[in-house]
């Protein structure tokens, strides 16, 4: 006993070291904030707004294949009518509505691809301004697409067009891609990136959504960060159905096909099967956030190499999203079982969409979820399944340019890499580009983030100089 109480207390004095120098460490970390902000209103982001008013009232939605070529053919002449000398200057390629513009560069071996989607998910509800209207009232731009995505569509045909009244050549090839497919993972950029492949171009860089400018981040990160998602997750949509002979549920048997459904559920809210890892990206977010975190968060996020395990572990409390960055993700979405009260069902039904993290991805994390429902009779199918992109070297030169580019036009704002938990269609390019980013340059607060997909859709108009300035300098700085 006398030996164990020994070893236990060299521990705690090892234990009480490895504090001491991680709360040192921490105390001779400078203490920043985040001070940026968006320029106050002006005639600049208002007339800006009103193109995007327009953009805005061109419905242009398109869901689970139901897809409507008409809606986006107005679309472009809405388009021809905003950015006249993009059309006039740039080759248009229209491939079934999905858009690529070529501004050829004086120089071809480092290509750059702009791109964000035309398309938009449906508008449901009671909103406080039409879905699409594109109102332009209390600073906002209202309507869908507002924010997810037409305000970075509208950014980088807006930043063409003024260099190109500058009488601007780029340094290099320039490619402007817009699909009308990407809200239900439709074939629209595979096409463009086929096109692309047919021409032989490869791009050193391609720039999408996913990304912005996000206003507190994660609990206790205060202000306004970049967050540049370097890689996304995979995904899934699954189906788990439970299967018996039915019967009066005056006499019901033990095992019906909801209660083992149920069961499954349960198991993995209690018995979680995929595992917590940081990602070097993810490590590198939270050490680039630390420096702006109070005193206990900052102790954490810039030690985790004592603190890594507790903060995998509380990280749920503290951010949803920051929770998904570390695991294989699995939400119950969906539930079908009998058609009457007092029938038993001969079959149920439950639908579910994961998320692939690097470290367990497509193939494990499905392998396991099949095991997992097997225990309780459940047959499996998969839908849709796509795992996880290539990640972006943030150490790399083409992660280096983006990151000066977003200095350059927003002082003082703090860039982060990040990890996209949902999906872009970013994704498409990873065959033909290593340096893929996902990045929107306007900023997403909560109202914003809460819009999308959502009610009440907006944007704060001004932060569209701001967008149009930094997909300006994208062009300008290629070398």
């Amino acid at each position: 006993m006398k030996f164990i109480g020994m070893i236990l207390l060299a521990l705690l004095c090892v234990l009480l070291i490895l504090l001491v120098i991680a709360v040192i460490r921490t105390l001779l970390l400078p203490n920043k904030v985040s001070a940026y902000k968006a320029p106050p209103e002006d005639e600049r982001s208002l007339g800006y707004a009103k193109k995007l008013s327009e953009m805005i009232q061109c419905d242009t939605t398109s869901h689970d294949s139901v897809y409507d070529y008409q809606r986006f053919a107005k679309f472009h002449v809405l388009l021809k009518k905003l950015f006249p000398l993009v059309h006039e200057h740039l080759e248009k390629t229209d491939l079934d509505g999905n858009l690529l513009f070529y501004w050829q560069g004086t120089h071809h071996d480092r290509p750059i691809v702009l791109m964000s989607h035309q398309d938009v998910v449906p508008a449901e509800g009671g909103w406080i301004h039409e879905p699409f209207s594109g109102d332009i009232a209390d600073g906002k731009v209202w309507g869908r697409g507002a924010s997810d995505t037409k305000c970075s569509v509208f950014g980088f045909f807006q930043a063409v067009e003024e260099l190109l009244q500058e009488g601007v050549t780029p340094n290099q090839d320039i490619y402007l891609s817009s699909s009308c497919t990407e809200e239900w993972a439709g074939d629209g950029c595979p096409k463009i990136v086929a096109e692309l492949e047919r021409r032989s171009v490869r791009p050193y860089l391609v720039c999408d959504e996913g990304g912005g400018i996000i206003t507190d981040p994660i609990g206790g990160i205060h202000g306004n960060f970049a967050m540049v998602g370097v890689f996304e997750k995979g995904k899934a949509d699954v189906r788990f159905t439970a299967s018996s002979n039915g019967g009066h549920a005056s006499a019901p048997k033990k095992g019906s096909p909801i209660a083992r459904l149920a069961a499954f559920v349960n198991s993995m809210e209690t018995d979680d099967p995929f595992k917590k890892k940081m990602a070097p990206e993810v490590r590198s977010m939270f050490e680039e956030l630390a420096l702006y975190a109070s005193f206990p968060l900052k102790l954490v996020f810039s030690n985790l190499w004592l603190f890594g395990p507790v903060l995998a572990m509380a990280m749920p409390a503290i951010s949803a999203q920051g929770a998904a960055m570390l695991k294989t993700t699995i939400a119950f979405t969906m539930q079908s079982g009998s058609d009457a009260y007092n029938v038993m069902p001969q079959e149920a039904t439950l639908g579910a969409n994961m998320r692939f993290i690097p470290h367990q991805g497509m193939n494990e994390s499905l392998d396991l979820i099949r095991k997992r429902a097997e225990k309780y009779g459940l047959n499996t199918e998969v839908f849709h399944a796509v795992d996880v992109s290539k990640a972006t070297d943030i150490h790399g030169e083409a992660f280096a340019y983006v990151t000066d580019r977003i200095k350059e036009t927003f002082p003082e704002l703090p860039v982060s890499p990040y990890v996209m938990t949902g999906a872009t269609d970013a994704r498409f390019y990873q065959d033909i580009c290593d340096n893929i980013v996902r990045f929107a340059p306007v900023i997403y607060g909560p109202e914003q983030m809460a819009g999308m997909h959502g009610l009440n859709e907006n944007i704060e108009y001004n932060c569209l100089s701001g967008c149009v300035d930094f997909y300006k300098n994208m062009i300008r700085k290629a070398e």
